[in-house]
């Protein structure tokens, strides 16, 4: 009866030794083992085996992304405002170790040395640069908090400068100035543009007057150019007639029968009821007649004389 007790207890220690001796870590988490009240390893996810009452955990840690909010607090620009800042800080925790052993509150040291950071950038800033630099406060605070979180075990993957809060009487002076720049960058709008239109009408109106000028001087040159060809043309024509007239004597006669022609022609289309078309040889017969009764009256006054005589 005794062995079987003490055999009973035995498997029943050794039971107990087992399931104490197993530790079965989540995934994405790491816990910290001391044996004796020393480190001795690091557990990761998956089984693990450690000694019952010689190895305790001494620590836990998370190793996704976290986030860490920085309080607002009240910080004074370069130019003596004085605003309200808060911030939003992501880390990651790599190493168990370091996080357990080099920092005492790992989250609690980095909230405040982001502020501090906060307060020491700002401090370099003005108001209007404040406003307008996150990205540069961004970057500034992500420096400084991963340097120093490297040393415990973490890793800081970004900082946001979540909102800042300026004083009701400045933001109403702030927006006074932004109206009134508005209505500057109106203005300035405005009259470049009407210079640029001015601009444009000008030249529009140089190139017209230089346009008609060309116009006008090509017009002359081809009307100077149309009458040294018909000079030139009658020119030709002259020399061709009197060529003509040289080589025979009835071309000039012909000549005079085609314009003669061409006179008749345009008397006979006239509507003119004043006209009389005389036949060319009854024209030459009174011609005859007319230098016949010159010379008679000519000779009448000598025969008028001889008489007297």
């Amino acid at each position: 009866m005794d062995f079987l007790s003490f055999t009973f207890a035995l498997i029943l220690l050794i039971t107990v030794f087992l399931v104490l001796s197993v530790k079965i870590v989540p995934q994405a988490e790491q816990w910290v083992i001391e044996r004796l009240g020393r480190y001795h390893k690091t557990l990761h996810g998956g089984i693990n085996f450690v000694i019952p009452v010689v190895d305790q955990r001494r620590s836990k840690y998370n190793t996704q992304e976290q986030i860490i909010d920085i309080p607002e607090q009240k910080v004074i620009t370069k130019d003596n405002v004085s605003i309200g800042i808060d911030a939003v800080v992501f880390m990651r925790i790599y190493d168990a170790q370091k996080a357990t052993y080099e920092i005492l509150d790992l989250k609690q040291s980095v909230s405040q040395l982001a502020q501090t950071t906060l307060r020491s950038e700002i401090g370099r800033l003005e108001l209007d640069e404040t406003l307008s630099s996150r990205s540069e406060l961004n970057s500034a605070l992500l420096k400084a908090l991963d340097e120093a979180s490297g040393t415990w075990g973490a890793k800081v993957s970004r900082v946001e400068v979540a909102d800042i809060v300026v004083p009701q009487k400045v933001q109403d002076s702030m927006e006074l100035m932004l109206e009134a720049e508005r209505k500057r960058r109106a203005v300035e709008t405005e009259a470049a543009g009407q210079k640029n239109a001015t601009i444009r009408v000008a030249e529009g109106e140089r190139q017209k007057a230089f346009l008609e000028a060309e116009a006008l001087e090509r017009t002359a040159e081809a009307k100077r150019f149309e009458k040294e060809q018909l000079a030139l043309g009658d020119q030709k024509a002259m020399q061709m007639i009197n060529q003509a007239m040289q080589e025979n004597h009835s071309a000039a006669e012909f000549l005079l029968a085609k314009e003669r022609i061409l006179a008749f022609s345009g008397i006979a289309a006239s509507d003119s009821a004043n006209k009389v078309v005389v036949p060319i040889e009854t024209a030459e017969m009174v011609g005859s007649l007319s230098a016949l009764m010159s010379v008679l009256n000519l000779d009448k006054p000598a025969a008028n004389n001889a008489f007297k005589e």
